[in-house]
């Protein structure tokens, strides 16, 4: 996570997105929030921010996104407070990752934002830090200082890195809709789901996914949101099928949707299933590694 310059001079950083190769909701918590499983991995798609001198936080994006919404501001604001910081910051955020899309971009910005800042001010704090900071902003930020791949647990802070060595090549395709994480937990019913699930054997899948040996039965890509979203969208599932039609190996739901990603042998593989797809966003990337 470098920076082209810092110093007090401006410079940009990259903000990857990240799909979930499965996810587990497993117990809600008296705290309201839930317990989760799944391994997280950062793609090739990136959202841009730059970082320079001011006199207080203006963030400047090219979404209509109001500051008491925007999750940048949130964060810089935060990271402020917490560090006692009489410094302000002019942050310019390019889109690319598409909203509500289960692709973390904008807790990819709060995380990248807090590295940003603390580039800037020479704040000097550790990841480790600025993780717990960001925990506070949102479940999937913490996750973004300890990428590429991960598995996490808990709400989101137990987070155990992962090396995984071959990149593999995907297509993600999302329908024009967004959906809420928030909609999609209020919406999850556990009773529905089996009582005892498949457990997942974390080595044996990311030994599977590492050899690119895709057809293997460790390679589980249960999503448990998936039932929620498709049943309210069923264009989603249509997606999912259309992928799989056009040769991708595997096929799942990222996070909380709506994005869906094949996963194919080769981009030749993938771009050609990408110019069938008639959707607003589709984008063959790599997952990084």
């Amino acid at each position: 996570m470098s920076a082209s310059s810092c110093h007090g001079q401006p410079f940009s950083l990259k903000a990857p997105a990240k799909i979930n190769w499965f996810l587990q909701i497993l117990r809600k918590r008296e705290d309201g929030y839930h317990d989760i499983r799944s391994v997280m991995q950062c793609v090739t798609l990136y959202d841009d921010l730059t970082f320079e001198n001011a006199d207080a936080i203006e963030v400047v994006c090219d979404l209509d996104i109001p500051v008491c919404d925007n999750i940048v501001y949130r964060a810089a604001s935060l990271l402020k407070k917490y560090a006692s910081c009489g410094k302000g910051a002019r942050i310019i955020l390019k889109k690319n990752i598409p909203v509500g899309a289960g692709l973390g971009g904008g807790s990819s910005d709060a995380a990248y934002t807090l590295l940003g800042l603390n580039l800037l001010w020479g704040l000097g704090m550790s990841d480790n830090e600025l993780g717990a900071i960001g925990a506070g902003i949102g479940s999937d930020v913490p996750f973004f200082f300890k990428c590429p791949a991960a598995l996490v647990e808990g709400k989101g802070e137990k987070i155990t890195p992962l090396k995984i060595l071959s990149p593999m090549v995907l297509l993600l395709v999302k329908p024009q809709l967004s959906v809420s994480t928030a909609w999609a937990y209020t919406r999850f019913d556990p009773d529905n789901e089996k009582l005892t699930k498949k457990p997942v054997d974390i080595k044996l899948f990311c030994q599977a996914l590492d050899k690119g040996d895709l057809t293997s039965p460790d390679m589980i890509l249960h999503n448990d949101f998936e039932d929620v979203v498709m049943s309210e969208y069923p264009v989603v599932r249509e997606i999912k099928h259309r992928l799989l039609e056009m040769g991708a190996v595997i096929s799942a739901m990222s996070g909380s949707g709506s994005t869906v990603f094949g996963v194919f042998r080769s981009k030749v593989a993938a771009d050609n299933a990408a110019q069938s797809m008639k959707t607003v966003f589709c984008r063959v990337v790599e997952t990084i590694v």
